[in-house]
């Protein structure tokens, strides 16, 4: 009975591996990866070193994918072989083996079938994540900080490697505007989930009377947008100011106009950036932002063309967030899409959002199959 159990497990564990493979056409993952396998074996390969690193990044995407699949069938054939040779020795030993590994199997399978939900084209991508507080002065703007916080936490013990391109503090306290970079493998489709407006109602640390506060910030997030993706950008089309970086109270903290804040015109994209002492630098950092906002721009309209999504923004106010932050009178974290809450909100503003990130993302999987069909 026992081996007929484990059969059957095995069976229903290949036939998930098997569309999977199917879903994300594995075998021209295989393709590509050999091609690009070959050119890194060329004595010539790193001569050109843009295009170098443009196929060692495209290696390790293919892997993160090749790799566990490979994995997960080897495991099923080995537990196979191994209760066929349970049946035959009539082994309880091997047999023990057989349900361990199953156990095994089942999780690699589960978590497999949960990264597929990343397979959007920019889902394995970096990100760009903007954070802005709403109206509310002070209270927002400690808020956007709490926010800030709570994400560069999630990056820490998630791995992600991260930094600052852009933060501006606040008149008296919190921030007016903060720009990350997160330099990891699927941040995007991760932190996908984050963009919208997050509510936080609190006994105000601001107020004498201690009275209770409802705050929101918005957040944007982007992919981060490699060399490999043509991204039409015309200098012509673009107005580059210099200024002096400010600090809190709009206090200049460098005597240089290192600052750079570079507009689109076409679109009207501006993006700024003071956090390098270098112009330079600055340039370069708000570069990678324009591209990554242009390249959302063209997501959006690539969405919009299959009629994939409500609204490009919402108004930063009543009734438009997306996720609620309750800390008085009782403590709970609600995501209003999804349904899925907590009551332990430190947790989640100290980094614990990966039940909201999953909720999120297989609400998001069902929505697109309704769309899409079968």
């Amino acid at each position: 009975m026992i081996v007929k159990e484990a059969r059957d497990r095995i069976e229903a564990a290949r036939q998930t591996i098997a569309s999977l493979k199917e879903g994300l056409d594995y075998s021209s993952l295989v393709k590509k990866l050999a091609a690009c396998e070959a050119s890194q074996a060329d004595p010539e390969f790193w001569n050109d070193q843009e295009e170098a690193n443009r196929v060692v990044r495209q290696v390790r995407s293919l892997k993160q994918w090749i790799d566990p699949l490979d994995r997960a069938s080897a495991m099923a054939e080995d537990l196979e072989l191994l209760a066929e040779m349970a049946i035959a020795e009539d082994d309880e030993e091997s047999a023990a083996e057989v349900r361990e590994g199953l156990v095994a199997l089942e999780e690699a399978v589960e978590k497999l079938d949960f990264q597929f939900l990343l397979s959007d084209v920019d889902d394995g991508r970096g990100a760009v994540m903007e954070i802005h507080p709403g109206a509310g002065g002070t209270e927002s703007a400690d808020w956007a900080q709490m926010l800030m916080r709570m994400y560069t936490r999630y990056f820490e013990r998630s791995g992600m490697k991260f930094k600052t391109l852009e933060i501006q503090p606040g008149d008296e306290a919190g921030i007016k505007t903060a720009v990350l970079e997160i330099d990891h493998s699927f941040a995007y489709g991760y932190l996908k989930s984050e963009t919208g407006v997050h509510r936080l109602v609190r006994i105000s640390p601001f107020d004498t009377q201690s009275r209770r506060h409802t705050s929101f910030a918005s957040v944007y997030v982007y992919p981060l947008v490699d060399d490999d993706v043509e991204v039409e950008i015309n200098t012509a089309d673009l107005r580059i100011d210099t200024f002096r970086a400010q600090g809190a109270g709009g206090q200049h903290v460098n005597k240089t106009d290192s600052a750079v804040r570079i507009t689109h015109e076409p679109t009207g994209t501006v993006v700024s950036c003071q956090s390098e002492r270098s112009q330079h630098r600055n340039r370069e950092s708000a570069m990678t932002m324009l591209r990554a906002k242009l390249y959302q721009l063209i997501i959006l309209q690539r969405q919009k063309e299959r009629d994939a999504i409500e609204a490009e923004k919402m108004e930063n106010a009543w009734g438009s967030q997306i996720r609620s932050y309750v800390l008085q009178p009782y403590t709970k974290v609600k995501d209003h899409r999804t349904e899925f809450e907590t009551g332990n909100s430190t947790g989640v503003l100290d980094g614990d959002l990966d039940g909201f990130i999953d909720a999120y993302l297989r609400w998001l999987g069902a929505k697109t199959k309704q769309q899409t069909g079968p």
